[in-house]
């Protein structure tokens, strides 16, 4: 993923911001400064986030962050989509509470405890009945990419075959298989071996309208797209053999927010079932209510043999699974395993946070709130030319930033502009807005809020964003109005 600097003033504040509060640690403003330059020097040059946002939250509810330095922010980033009901929601906290005080083992590798069994009551309540009803789940280490490697693994036990199909634009985890799956060559050309995942990838298209591989968009690109792969499986010189899975995400969250069609997913359930390749869904990050279906999958009503699930699913606390048809659990005990797979407290946070979404309709919002945000930012495309295309599905939203002055492609699309996306990203933080860039070349600002955002905050999310963008349209324009003045002179 791309993470542009933001500039920092002497104080350690984004530049622009003022200088105010008072001098203390964490819980008392004033050390930003101090704290970020002990980041800097102790750890590791592979940080990210810290990098985009140079600040130190202290304190953080809903959907709001405060740092030490007392300035508040928006989050849309929710920890990547972690955070389904926001910061230290009531019931989140409720959970924690509960189960510390019941003295509960919070730690007991795979053994069954009962936070555990109602988790799995919990889970399995949320699926599609005609999944459910054949489930299996297995507990991995608490990130998302074990539980790629998990899945990966499981088909290729049960299959007897290596090989795996994945998309470009995918992103799926920074674990050697599950890396190997991912499209983004940026995460993968420092990776010595990178491309093996115990098998071959072969790459296929993943249709995506604005800047279509096939060069003409829509509906029909995605046609294409189904229509190479499906071609691709039967050629006898095609030179790829029979597989151990397919693995895709129904929307590419750090490939830009792109949604695949509903009849591209049933296509391709259709030609995996009808060759017996099993087919994964990763929904590591758009599970949970966030596409306004609980599960995105749903959305096209295809059943997916795997699902792959972390992130919000545990409330905010370390937590990923797999959950798969029974016909493929032919593993032997200890065939994928890992210490941290019993993680108590994030059981019984997952088990509630999951009951609320349900209970308050909060993927019915997702879907509301997310269509309202995305219909006004799309509205705006002819008054700020930047805007070169809005999607996504839900509260997953892209706003993908180009060159107003560049060339038209063969879809109508104008060329990548990631600079301009970094300035829009810088002038939201300082406008007290966090959110991600992602897509190609970083060039796609990407909202995911939490599911409880209310209607005055994804009000305030609109306005600090169009400034922003606004702002950096300014800027571009005065900066290539300098450069022609300075070569006319």
């Amino acid at each position: 993923m791309t993470v542009p600097a933001v500039t920092l003033s002497a104080s350690g504040r984004p530049a622009g911001d003022s200088d105010t509060g008072v001098t203390g640690h964490a819980g008392a403003p004033g050390d930003a400064h101090s704290i970020l330059e002990r980041q800097r020097a102790r750890e590791s040059s592979a940080r990210t986030y810290a990098r985009s946002f140079p600040i130190v939250p202290a304190r953080a509810h809903g959907m709001t962050i405060e740092g030490v330095d007392g300035r508040r922010y928006l989050d849309c980033l929710s920890g990547a989509g972690t955070l389904a009901l926001g910061h230290n929601h009531p019931v989140v906290r409720d959970a924690l509470r509960r189960t510390l005080d019941s003295g509960a083992p919070l730690h007991v590798l795979d053994l069954a405890t009962p936070e555990k069994d109602d988790f799995t009551d919990a889970l399995f309540e949320t699926l599609p009945p005609a999944f459910a009803d054949r489930a299996r789940v297995h507990f991995c280490g608490p990130a998302g990419t074990d539980a790629v490697e998990a899945a990966l693994k499981l088909t290729q036990t049960a299959t007897g075959r290596r090989g795996v199909l994945a998309f470009t634009g995918a992103y799926h985890g920074m674990t050697a298989g599950a890396l190997a799956a991912t499209g983004s060559v940026a995460v993968k050309e420092p990776v010595p071996g990178a491309g093996a995942a115990g098998g071959e990838v072969t790459r296929l298209p993943y249709p995506y309208a604005y800047r279509c591989p096939f060069g003409v968009g829509g509906e029909r690109g995605a046609e294409l797209a189904a229509t190479y792969t499906e071609r691709l499986l039967d050629d006898p010189s095609g030179g790829v053999v029979r597989p151990a899975a397919m693995i895709l995400e129904v929307v590419q969250g750090e490939g830009g927010a792109v949604p695949a069609p509903d009849s591209w997913l049933r296509e391709m359930r259709r030609v995996t079932r009808e060759r017996g390749i099993p087919l994964i869904v990763d929904e590591v990050q758009t599970g949970v209510g966030r596409t306004g279906a609980y599960w995105a999958i749903e959305h096209s009503g295809a059943v997916p043999d795997v699902m792959v699930m972390s992130k919000a699913i545990g409330g905010g606390l370390p937590l990923a699974v797999i959950v798969y048809d029974r016909d493929y659990d032919g593993w032997l005990p200890g065939a994928h395993t890992g210490t941290f797979r019993g993680n108590t407290l994030a059981m019984a946070t997952g088990a509630a946070t999951l009951r609320h979404v349900t209970r308050e309709g909060l993927a019915e919002r997702a879907a509301t709130v997310g269509a309202r945000m995305s219909a006004r930012l799309d509205g705006l495309r002819s008054e700020l030319p930047l805007i070169g295309d809005v999607r996504g599905r839900g509260l997953m939203i892209g706003v993908e930033i180009v060159d107003p002055d560049g060339p038209l492609d063969s879809c109508g699309s104008r060329p990548v502009a990631p600079g301009l996306a970094a300035r829009v990203q810088e002038g939201c933080l300082e406008r007290g807005l966090i959110l991600e860039l992602g897509g190609r070349f970083g060039s796609t600002v990407r909202l995911l809020p939490p599911l409880v955002i209310t209607d005055e905050e994804a009000e305030s999310v609109l306005e600090r964003l169009t400034e922003a963008i606004a702002e950096a349209a300014k800027t571009a324009t005065a900066t290539k109005s300098a450069g022609v003045s300075g070569r006319a002179a």
